[in-house]
């Protein structure tokens, strides 16, 4: 799972950049809006609370907030879907692209164009996705690693890793996100994120610096599409690397 939380970490690197500029705002109420059609109500509707957070943590401003979630109630405008696409990037590496849209035939084109322009190509359904399992994240604060590990499995979680930037990231199934999330939190321990994800089943070293380049700029592409909520790897790219 180390690909994938050091993927996660990059992910919210330059999701904090984007915040700064106001450019994630777009894609937060998509979001909530889609997170909405299970119930407006975030006590009720625990996807609904998760998107609110992430968007409030990006200091979205509530006006904006309600406004995608009014958006379920208004039968005059587009309705937003979640779609998956599936793609490999060079190097053969796997790539799952979520998205939330009111237009199909314009994400799906601008989607395979980006994988194309940059070395990659998409996959038809389910040719890549197998690759991954649906899981529950949940980013904590750091704390003594034995006393997370314990109240993080007696709330049901699967397992701890503990990064090099002072957080810990803890995984469940994915029925068990909410469940595990709010008794960490009861508990007293810190939250920065928690989120469903879809974690690889193996990983896929880089350690090509011109292969590096090449994956880095077709992550960039797919994450600078409005439509594009997050994406999902299979690779594990040293830093130096990204950094050259």
């Amino acid at each position: 799972m180390s690909g994938h939380s050091k993927w996660s970490t990059i992910k919210r690197e330059k999701g904090a950049k984007d915040a700064a500029r106001g450019a994630v705002f777009t894609k937060l109420g998509n979001a909530i809006a889609l997170a909405a059609r299970g119930g407006t109500d975030p006590d009720m509707n625990f996807s609904l609370r998760l998107a609110i957070d992430k968007a409030k943590a990006a200091n979205m401003p509530m006006a904006n907030i309600q406004r995608a979630i009014d958006r379920i109630k208004d039968k005059s405008a587009a309705q937003v879907q979640e779609i998956l696409y599936e793609g490999y990037g060079p190097g053969g590496v796997a790539i799952l692209v979520e998205c939330a849209t009111d237009n199909i035939n314009r994400t799906y084109p601008e989607v395979r164009l980006a994988f194309s322009k940059h070395g990659g190509n998409i996959a038809e359904k389910g040719a890549v996705a197998f690759q991954f399992d649906h899981k529950g994240m949940i980013r904590v604060r750091h704390v003594a690693n034995d006393d997370l590990l314990m109240a993080a499995i007696d709330a049901g979680a699967e397992d701890v890793q503990e990064e090099e930037n002072g957080e810990s990231v803890v995984y469940t199934e994915a029925k068990d996100l909410a469940k595990v999330r709010d008794a960490l939190k009861d508990g007293g321990l810190e939250i920065v994120e928690a989120e469903l994800t879809y974690v690889p089943n193996n990983t896929v070293e880089i350690t090509d610096e011109a292969t590096a380049g090449k994956i880095m700029r077709l992550m960039d592409a797919l994450e600078s599409l409005d439509d594009v909520s997050t994406t999902h790897v299979n690779f594990d790219i040293d830093e130096s690397l990204i950094a050259a």
